[in-house]
């Protein structure tokens, strides 16, 4: 039965990168939108995987509701959302026949749309693929690893925010990376202090420093910290490119230091 999903594989993939976090709220969704179009705009073609199944929102943050996923001989063709075709998206919100519909799903069933996505899906050629995963350590991000695991170079980016009840709850991602034997390319502090629109000056409305020390204290590599921002939230609820529109936005440098410094950890292969 494997073998058959081979023609849809994702053997045109260079590097997946599974965003992962053990709570939810903490803004994967964001970190995987925003990193994607970061790496498009270093000039690497992209893909962004949406496994969250249940609150699926990166098409609004793409600005990609209500698009259409069509068939070919390889598959399920996915949205590009950009007239480059440089960044290709699929996510069970394409699927809904209503956008508020829910996804009253039994865990079979997800994990069996998981691995349809990662074979069915016709990805063609891509540097990266990101893989927006939803928040804990379920069957479904076995089934998602499980499924990912025999194509590509696969690493996890880990998300948390600074308070420590984030912290702790995250703590359990970086023993399920390492149970199921999955390297962790780093850790990413999202909302990091509030920078105040009139005066620029960033205030820890949390607590502080809280994902560097989980990476410091774990032993892998602290990627970086992105502050609440009002132009980021506005480009995401707009479906802008926050890269693009807003370069001297206070976490446009924060953004742009983790997606090179994952560039530098997921080098080009040798030809």
């Amino acid at each position: 039965m494997e073998a058959a999903a081979e023609p849809g594989s994702l053997a045109g993939v260079q590097h997946i990168i599974l965003v992962l976090s053990g709570k939810g709220g903490v803004g994967k969704s964001t970190i995987s939108t925003e990193l994607a179009l970061a790496l498009r705009h270093a000039g690497k073609k992209v893909g962004i995987l949406d496994v969250d199944l249940c609150g699926p929102s990166i098409p609004r943050m793409l600005r990609a509701q209500g698009r259409a996923v069509h068939q070919c001989d390889s598959g399920w063709v996915p949205v590009f959302v950009d007239q480059e075709q440089s960044i290709s998206l699929m996510s069970v919100g394409f699927l809904l026949e209503e956008p508020d519909e829910a996804v009253v799903w039994r865990g079979p069933r997800k994990n069996a749309l998981i691995k349809q996505f990662v074979s069915d899906v016709a990805w063609g050629q891509l540097d990266y693929l990101v893989v927006d995963t939803p928040p804990g350590t379920s069957d479904e991000h076995m089934a998602a690893v499980d499924a990912l695991r025999p194509y590509s170079p696969l690493g996890a980016l880990v998300v948390t925010t600074p308070q420590a009840v984030s912290v702790g709850d995250v703590r359990r991602e970086l023993t399920f990376c390492r149970k199921t034997g999955l390297r962790v390319i780093g850790v990413v502090e999202n909302m990091s202090g509030f920078v105040c629109p009139h005066c620029s000056e960033c205030t820890s409305i949390f607590s502080r420093g809280g994902g560097e020390e989980l990476a410091r204290h774990a032993r892998v590599p602290f990627l970086g910290s992105v502050p609440l921002d009002l132009q980021l939230t506005r480009s995401l609820e707009e479906g802008r490119d926050f890269i693009q529109e807003f370069p001297h936005s206070p976490a446009f440098p924060a953004v742009c230091t983790i997606a090179q410094k994952i560039l530098n950890e997921t080098p080009a292969p040798q030809p």
